[in-house]
C-alpha cells in the first residue's frame, strides 16, 4: 500500500511539474506573438541564452530583447501554433508553426526551465510549411 500511495504521489507531482511548464511555455508564446519585451524580460533568466541553430547565431537575454523591433514587423498579422512533444526534468521540447502572412515554418523548439523561468532556448527548423503539424 505505501508503495502505491508513493507511486501515486511521485505521479501526481510530475503531472503538477509538467502542467507548471506549458503555463511557461504558453507564457513565452503569447508573449513572443504580441512582442511584449516586457513579459518576454520576466521569462528569460537573466542569463538566458538563445540559440537560432539554422542562423548560427547564439543571443544573450538582452540581445534577444533588443531584437524585437525586427521580430515585430515579422510577425504581424501572423500565429503562432505550438504543442509540447516532450517534458522531462525541466526540458521542454515544442513543435511550434510559425504563420505568417507570407509563409510558414514549422519548428522544433526546446526550452530548459528552472522554475518560471527559461535558462535556455534552442530553436531548429522541421519543415518549410505547416503542413506536418
Amino acid at each position: 500500500m505505501r508503495n502505491g500511495l508513493a507511486a501515486l504521489l511521485l505521479l501526481l507531482s510530475a503531472v503538477a511539474a509538467q502542467a507548471d511548464d506549458e503555463a511557461v511555455i504558453d507564457r513565452w508564446y503569447s508573449a513572443l506573438l504580441k512582442t511584449d519585451r516586457a513579459a518576454l524580460g520576466e521569462l528569460l533568466a537573466d542569463d538566458a541564452r538563445i540559440n537560432l541553430t539554422d542562423l548560427g547565431v547564439v543571443q544573450t537575454k538582452q540581445e534577444f530583447i533588443s531584437s524585437m523591433d525586427e521580430w515585430e514587423s515579422a510577425v504581424a498579422g501572423g500565429k503562432i501554433r505550438h504543442r509540447i512533444a516532450k517534458s522531462e526534468a525541466g526540458v521542454v521540447t515544442v513543435i511550434a508553426c510559425y504563420d505568417f502572412p507570407a509563409n510558414d515554418m514549422l519548428m522544433q523548439e526546446t526550452f530548459a526551465l528552472s522554475g518560471e523561468h527559461l535558462t535556455a532556448t534552442s530553436q531548429a527548423a522541421m519543415a518549410e510549411t505547416c503542413d506536418a503539424y
